[in-house]
């Protein structure tokens, strides 16, 4: 047993050493950070408590390790130096351009389980992995969580801690590195150990408070820790920041700093003996034979075709539908799903849908833990909702999340719910998210057949629902590709074209027919594929029809006129936009669209504005 202590004591020193070495060669970092939790990742690794096959760390069974204090990260690089998958040589190019040794973790370290560094978000990716160790893949694997003390006064921290116990996941292990200083002075809580444990004892964990530099009660905490089976367990550990080194530790103002070399030197020498030539092994994951899970049929679509449907509810259809076919492919809602209809998966498939309650930030973070571990997780709430949630979304699209979120009740056709409920900047956020998709069906054949596409699509979609009842458009025949449209309305007398998606693409079919009556033709573009755009179809609208106009249920802002504005750009076309442009109210679906002035008649007016003007400009040209 001393042996063993000795041995772990050591390895903490390297690992301090690595830390300070490499942050002082990139000229910044974290350094302090990484020292207060060296003792805590040397007993976790190298104390017999991880396993993992380091030669595949894709590997199904393997503990799973989230740094949710991502700064920590130079902590990281360093335990896996030890472990011997980093060289010394390339420690040293933390932070330099090009290394996979980023400043916070990335994917571009293959043993990153998810991008990481916004605070709050590790323990909800880690409760993921852990849910479908337990209810999903049935495996032995445990996931731990290293946390930093700042980091809890953010809320999704909490919340994961409420859903982790609701689940009773014994099989997730929450490291508190409670070092007392954040960026910028103490924490909220500074040392209170104690009220720490009491807040998340209550919570329903199974807490452990020990001195976090004390190799042998960080040794007791992870063998308690691995017996315990009927709920999540949180290891509170009081340390100090920059402990090793006396002139930075326990010391404000050192937070993301790294050492001078001279600084550096004296550091080494407090460290003392410095055994750089060990190299630690971990403990193997225990060998289980994967049983292949069958692919089984994706039915049918079938609609009345005279019987108006909510895109939503067929979004519900959908997702029982396409289940056999998709069986990696999950179900996450907030409290939503009889709204959302998930609720028609839940019933058909309850063990592949989980609740998530009203918790958007953490419904996220549980469905990228989920995602990191080869499941197809469908999100669903309502879309305003999702906003809270955005960095969470952000960070997911860095960490190759390959999720399908699903926002109901959007825009101001909602009706009598009011602002609160309307998801009016939905698209811009989805949009803005790197290599995302956004599709906006307007009726039940198209929600389901792109539903299907999306669990097809490998990456981020974002699907936009319509609350209110639409008629049907489109048959089982059609076929829905990402990056495509549909021309539903053309001629050779068109003077506009008519770009919309949704509730409005109805409206805009509306307004065709009542302009066909003076005898003016519009062309009417289903933009469904907002992102990406077939921009081959939108360009030929604008060279044959020389006027596009672009109606959204949706701000102005980052929405579908913007979308096309750009894309059309080079083009000697005119673009204009009707968009919510004025703060809704509560009211029937009708009156809001004609007061954001984006109904039937709002397309109708514009048209023959334009007309008019397009005709006087040619009467003074002539003249």
């Amino acid at each position: 047993m001393t042996n063993n202590i000795n041995k772990l004591e050591k390895i903490a020193t390297l690992l301090r050493y690595y830390s300070l070495i490499s942050t002082t060669a990139a000229g910044s970092g974290h350094p302090t950070s990484s020292l207060s939790a060296a003792d805590l990742m040397a007993v976790l690794f190298f104390g017999g408590f991880f396993r993992a096959d380091l030669e595949h760390p894709e590997y199904i069974n393997n503990d799973r390790l989230i740094f949710s204090k991502g700064h920590a990260s130079p902590l990281l690089y360093s335990l896996y130096t030890v472990a011997g998958k980093v060289t010394e040589e390339e420690l040293l190019t933390l932070r330099k351009f090009g290394s996979r040794l980023e400043g916070h973790p990335t994917l571009a370290f293959p043993y990153t389980e998810a991008a990481t560094g916004s605070l709050g978000q590790g323990l909800s990716v880690g409760v993921g992995m852990a849910m479908n160790a337990k209810y999903l893949d049935h495996m032995s694997y445990t996931t731990y969580v290293l946390l930093g003390d700042s980091e809890m006064a953010e809320g999704s921290a909490w919340e994961a801690i409420m859903l982790a116990a609701q689940y009773k996941l014994g099989n997730l292990v929450a490291i508190l590195d409670v070092n007392r200083l954040g960026q910028r002075g103490e924490t909220m809580l500074g040392h209170d150990i104690a009220t720490y444990e009491k807040r998340i004892a209550s919570f329903g964990w199974h807490t452990i408070t020990i001195d976090g530099h004390s190799i042998e009660e960080i040794t007791q905490a992870f063998t308690d820790a691995s017996i315990v089976k009927d709920r999540p367990v949180m290891i509170i550990a009081k340390t100090l920041k920059g402990k090793g080194v006396s002139f930075i530790e326990d010391k404000d103002n050192w937070h993301g700093k790294a050492l001078s070399q001279e600084d550096l030197q004296k550091a080494i020498q407090e460290l003392g003996d410095i055994d750089t030539s060990f190299r630690g092994k971990l403990r193997a994951p225990k060998k289980i034979t994967i049983k292949q899970k069958t692919v089984g049929t994706v039915k049918k679509v079938s609609y009345a075709p005279d019987t108006p449907v909510a895109t939503r509810k067929a979004y519900g259809n959908a997702l029982v539908r396409i289940a056999d076919g998709y069986p990696n492919m999950v179900v996450l809602d907030a409290e939503t799903s009889n709204s959302t209809f998930a609720e028609f998966f839940k019933q058909a498939y309850p063990k592949r849908f989980f609740e998530m309650y009203i918790a958007e930030q953490n419904m996220v973070g549980v469905a990228l833990g989920m995602s990191r571990r080869g499941k197809i997780p469908f999100v669903s709430t309502f879309a305003a909702f999702f906003s809270r949630a955005f960095d969470q979304i952000r960070m997911a699209g860095y960490s190759g999340g390959n999720i399908k979120f699903v926002g109901s009740h959007v825009g101001v056709s909602i009706g009598e719910d009011g602002i609160s409920q309307m998801g009016l900047e939905d698209i811009s956020m989805f949009r803005a998210i790197q290599g995302s998709v956004v599709l906006y069906p307007s009726d039940a054949y198209s929600a389901e057949l792109l539903t299907e596409q999306a669990a097809k699509h490998e990456g981020i979609v974002y699907l936009r629902m319509t609350r209110k009842d639409t008629p049907i458009l489109f048959t089982q025949k059609e076929i829905f590709r990402i990056g495509g449209s549909k021309v539903l309305r053309k001629s050779k007398q068109d003077v506009a074209t008519v770009v919309a998606c949704g509730i409005t693409l109805h409206e805009a079919l509306a307004a065709y027919e009542i302009l066909k009556k003076d005898n003016i033709f519009i062309r009417v573009i289903d933009l469904y594929s907002i992102k990406p755009l077939d921009v081959a179809t939108l360009k030929k609208a604008a060279r044959e029809t020389g006027i596009i106009i672009t109606v959204e249920d949706h701000y102005a802002e980052g929405g579908v006129g913007e979308a096309v504005i750009a894309a059309l750009a080079l083009e000697s076309v005119h673009v204009h936009t009707l968009a919510v442009r004025k703060q809704p109210k509560s009211g029937t679906p009708d009156e809001l669209l004609s007061y954001a002035e984006i109904s039937r008649n709002a397309i109708v007016k514009k048209v023959k504005k334009l007309v008019k003007q397009n005709s006087n400009e040619q009467q003074i040209r002539v003249k």
